[in-house]
């Protein structure tokens, strides 16, 4: 007897390829991260304007996380004004709340509809980073809850770093699987939007 077919590897519905459960891409969608290694990206002819606007949010959102966690620990060393601290938290965090939920529809609704069927071997990908998005949104919306409850109540800021770098491991795993599964689909394609 036989128990449930498992998924196939690239399968986007398999826990394991949840996004705080997988370690990178599964083999089977990384075909044309192989064919197109990252250390050559920018020197191919069709790295152009858009790979390096797109590129170029991504290391924005890094930037940000990276800033509020730096923030959060100079406060709890004393070396940054509460007052100080606030506005930079409304301004950084509500930047990258705002920022990535719009980036992410711009790409579900926008680009990856475009770019699905261009390399139909790995058309299974886009699939996985929707799913990621789809996971990614609640996780603002806490993450925006727990900000109001430092910026409103005087919360714990430490509790907050410690969702941030939660939050921007997981952030980072997207995007890095991300990037190895469009910027290879645009060098391949030729696609400039």
């Amino acid at each position: 007897m036989t128990g449930p077919a498992s998924p196939p590897p690239d399968d986007p519905s398999d826990p394991l390829l949840a996004l705080d459960r997988r370690h990178g891409l599964p083999e089977a969608l990384r075909v044309l991260a192989e064919a197109f290694p990252r250390a050559d990206w920018e020197a191919h002819a069709n790295f152009g304007e858009l790979v390096r606007f797109w590129m170029d949010r991504h290391l924005m959102f890094r930037r940000i996380l990276a800033a509020l966690h730096d923030d959060a620990l100079a406060l709890e060393a004393g070396q940054l004004d509460p007052q100080r601290h606030g506005a930079r938290l409304v301004r950084y965090g509500g930047l990258l709340v705002n920022e990535l939920h719009h980036h992410h529809q711009i790409e579900d609704h926008h680009y990856f509809p475009q770019l699905v069927g261009l390399v139909p071997e790995i058309d299974r990908a886009f699939d996985l980073l929707e799913t990621d998005h789809e996971a990614i949104d609640p996780m603002l919306h806490d993450l925006a809850g727990q900000m109001n409850a430092v910026l409103r109540e005087g919360g714990p800021v430490g509790a907050l770093d410690e969702a941030l770098m939660r939050f921007e491991r997981l952030l980072d795993r997207h995007l890095t699987d991300e990037e190895e599964i469009v910027v290879p689909v645009i060098l391949k394609s030729g696609f400039v939007g």
